[in-house]
């Protein structure tokens, strides 16, 4: 999937794939909704671009009506934007956005740590353990966008991990959706950079001290690692000309 001189969607040489079947678990709206996420927290389909639905319909190989309701599913998540008589756009990014994100994965992420560590039983911890292991073992090389990818895809995992055990669905349903918003800044930022501190002991601490049910320690290592990651896209961004 590519997009045109105006930013649309257009598909590529190869003709339009109808890869989308409702199975009875996910409709083809859903699925359309989790490829088109995919594609913009990633980059692939730049902030402020234009949808197309007509294009896209084509590229997709797909009707209108599960189209929209994927584009429905993605303004609720606050990635795209629908403005009468100008259609669907990719949200913009900007620094203030970037702020708000990060104060409140600050506060929600954080309270759903405390409460997994207050609720959470053995095998919360056990997959806590596991997740981390995971993604300490995977690498990230800048060089490589496949590697990044696929580490995006276990931090995603480790950071859901955390906070599963808070018992809580709607807390956890905002602590997703932050982090699908806070992923398009970082994602940018890593094909950049491989990084420039110690991640994986941040990760580690900070899942020791949770499984340890070190409430204070764990929290304040999470509050730290978010807010140092913002300070960095932060700072990225800026030097880019982002406001």
């Amino acid at each position: 999937m590519v997009q045109d001189d105006d930013g649309a969607f257009a598909p590529e040489d190869a003709p339009p794939s109808s890869g989308f079947l409702d199975d009875g678990k996910n409709t083809i709206g859903s699925q359309l909704a989790s490829r088109l996420r995919e594609a913009i927290i990633s980059g692939e389909l730049q902030a402020g671009s234009k949808i197309n639905l007509d294009k896209a319909r084509k590229t997709f190989n797909v009707s209108l009506s599960p189209l929209r309701e994927g584009l429905a599913r993605l303004i609720s998540d606050g990635l795209v934007e629908f403005e009468d008589n100008r259609g669907y756009r990719v949200s913009a990014i900007s620094l203030a956005n970037l702020e708000e994100i990060t104060t409140l994965r600050e506060e929600f992420e954080v309270f759903a740590l405390r409460e997994s560590m207050r609720l959470g039983d053995v095998e919360w911890e056990g997959n806590v353990m596991r997740a981390l292991h995971r993604l300490n073992r995977t690498e990230r090389d800048a060089a490589r966008p496949e590697t990044l990818e696929r580490w995006e895809e276990l931090h995603r995992e480790y950071h859901l991990t955390l906070i599963s055990g808070c018992g809580k669905p709607i807390l956890l349903h905002f602590c997703r959706l932050l982090l699908n918003l806070n992923d398009r800044y970082r994602r940018v930022f890593l094909t950049r950079t491989s990084g420039d501190r110690n991640v994986s002991q941040e990760h580690s601490e900070i899942a020791q001290g949770a499984v340890a049910r070190d409430l204070d320690y764990a929290c304040d290592m999470l509050r730290q690692h978010i807010h140092r990651t913002g300070t960095n896209l932060r700072n990225h961004l800026s030097t880019k000309g982002i406001l």
